[in-house]
Order: structure tokens, then sequence, then C-alpha cells
């Protein structure tokens, strides 16, 4: 989560604000409510890590692989203003049932207005008739309220798991425990994080229930190296 940090530390328009919060605690709603509502540089979406066009061809390749009698449902938890909702949506070849829950209003309002065509903007548009969209507000510790058990076929946590580990390690266990109750049973979780393998495998392999876990290294983008924890179903 560093690099989450030193972003936090350059974030603009609004220096003083970016420094007061970089000292606060990751897993504070209020804290991630004030960086949405901070104006985006594009006016569309901001990405702490990377951003869609980075890990296009690696999620491309398990939608390629899902069943083709209908969309997969993926569901991405802590979504924030982040590409990956939108990239997919707009540019996946391959139909694709998407939702995106964070526990900030400010964030989801902005992605359903984006989604919309709020305030004179157009309108995003599938690349495949058959995708949807969808964001919900919604606390990815407790995702009853918007999944069912094993409804979705891929998980998507880019620095989620890392921002709630913040406020202590029983809230991210309790995330990853919510992530594999609504993954199905041969599905894919993606964690996305700068967190060395040393301290994420083990942790994931203790409590991801006879589950797969592998990690593959990502990037380095913009000078850092990244990596894509994977907790994986039977197949």
């Amino acid at each position: 989560m560093a690099a989450l940090r030193r972003k936090l530390l350059l974030l603009g328009p609004s220096r003083a604000l970016a420094g007061s919060l970089a000292g606060s605690c990751l897993a504070d709603r209020c804290l991630w409510d004030q960086l949405h509502a901070q104006p985006l540089s594009n006016g569309r979406t901001f990405d702490w890590f990377f951003g869609y066009e980075e890990v296009q061809e690696l999620l491309l390749s398990l939608l390629q692989k899902a069943p083709a009698a209908s969309p997969p449902r993926v569901l991405d938890v802590g979504c924030g203003t982040s590409s990956l909702c939108t990239g997919l949506y707009t540019q996946s070849p391959y139909p694709v049932s998407i939702l995106g829950v964070d526990f900030s209003p400010v964030a989801v309002a902005h992605m359903n207005n984006l989604l919309q065509g709020g305030q004179g903007q157009t309108p995003l548009c599938p690349r495949h008739p058959d995708s949807c969209l969808q964001f919900m507000q919604a606390d990815a510790q407790n995702l009853g309220p918007v999944a069912a058990s094993g409804s979705f076929q891929l998980l998507l946590d880019k620095g989620t798991w890392d921002a709630v580990a913040r406020g202590g390690l029983p809230g991210a266990h309790q995330l990853l425990s919510e992530c594999l109750r609504v993954l199905s049973s041969k599905g894919t979780l993606i964690q996305f994080s700068d967190e060395d393998p040393d301290v994420r495998l083990p942790c994931l392999e203790k409590r991801s229930h006879g589950r797969t876990v592998t990690v593959q290294e990502l990037g380095p983008f913009r000078g850092i190296t990244y990596f894509a924890y994977f907790v994986k179903g039977s197949h």
C-alpha cells in the first residue's frame, strides 16, 4: 500500500488536504468520501495502482475461458472511481455482467453519473451488446445485501484488501471470507497489490479453504512492481 500513500501525497488540486489524508486510516469511509469528492484530472476515472489497460490481457484471457451459455458475472469490490469496470464494459469483446461496489456513496454516485452520461457527458456503451454494468453502494466486508453465495465467476480486488487491512487484519480476513462466499466454486478472485508475496501468500493460503493460490508479477508500472494474487476454485 506504499504506492497508494505516495500518490496521496502527490494528489491535487489541494496538497494540504492530500497530506492530511495520507496520514489517515485507509479503512476510514470518510477519507474515501473526501478523496472521491476531489476533481479528477480527466473528469472520468482515477486509478491508484494502474488502470484497465495494464491488465486488459489478463482479464480478457479469463473471460475468454468462461462458459458461453451466459455472460460471466464479475464483481469489483471497492471499485472506487477506477477504470476496471468501465474498461471491461466498453472494451471487452466478450459479453460480461459487471457489478462495481464501494462503501463510499460519493464514488458510487460519480460512477453512475459516468455510466448514465450525466452533466452533458455521453453515456457509456458496451462493446458487446449483451454486456451490462451496474454500480451499487455496499460494504465489501458484508456483501449479503447485493450478492448471493456463489453468484460471481470473477472477483476483482484492486487495493481493497490493502486499505481494509490498515484498520486491522480481522477486517481484511472478513473481506476475503465474503469474496470467497460470493465466488462460484470454479471462479477466480484476483487481488491486485504492491504487497510482497512473502507477506500476502501465507495469509491467502491459510484462509482460502483449499482453493489454489498463485501469484503473478505485474509491471513495473511507473517504476513500481505490482502483483496479481489469484485464488481459484476447482476446474
